[in-house]
């Protein structure tokens, strides 16, 4: 006539059913310099990457089952960026540009060396963000989950800008 006793959920399964419960979401990101009314960025210039908001550096879920609490971590260390005809050097997140930011000072750019007109017009930047999970239990048990990397796809005008010298005579 009494209840059975409840079987105890591990740390291990707790933790699998909160990370289960996440979607982490696609990288997300903006760009500078954005010319005229496309918004296009320039070659041979650093173009200044950085996350946005909806980029989560850290998500976190906790799962609990009876006494057991499991919460599990996943940890990104920052963006990973490549495109064609371009070369990226990305530590980090990046940083929002605004204006008076001195040159070279972004430690997330790419730099395009041809425009994207042989590419239908827009160059597709791929930006990644890899995680590193981890959990930790209220049981005394830990351990770590399987990496997982988001992926998304931005596309961006690239043009350039043609000058001619013209020497003038002296006078």
């Amino acid at each position: 006539g009494q209840q059975p006793p409840r079987v105890p959920v591990d740390g291990a399964t707790l933790a699998r059913a909160a990370w289960n419960a996440i979607k982490l979401p696609t990288p997300t990101v903006e760009t500078n310099p954005k010319v005229g009314p496309r918004g296009a960025t320039l070659v041979g210039m650093d173009t200044w990457v950085w996350a946005t908001g909806s980029t989560p550096k850290t998500v976190t879920a906790t799962a609990t089952a009876g006494p057991t609490t499991a919460t599990v971590t996943a940890s990104s260390a920052g963006l990973q960026l490549s495109a064609p005809d371009a070369k990226a050097s990305c530590q980090g997140f990046g940083v929002a540009w605004h204006s008076g930011m001195p040159e070279g000072s972004s430690p997330c750019t790419i730099s395009f060396n041809r425009s994207s007109a042989h590419l239908g017009g827009t160059t597709p930047l791929r930006t990644s963000a890899s995680y590193s999970v981890s959990w930790t239990a209220s049981d005394g048990s830990s351990g770590t989950l399987d990496p997982v990397t988001t992926t998304s796809t931005t596309n961006i005008p690239v043009t350039e800008i043609q000058t001619i010298n013209v020497p003038t005579p002296d006078h």
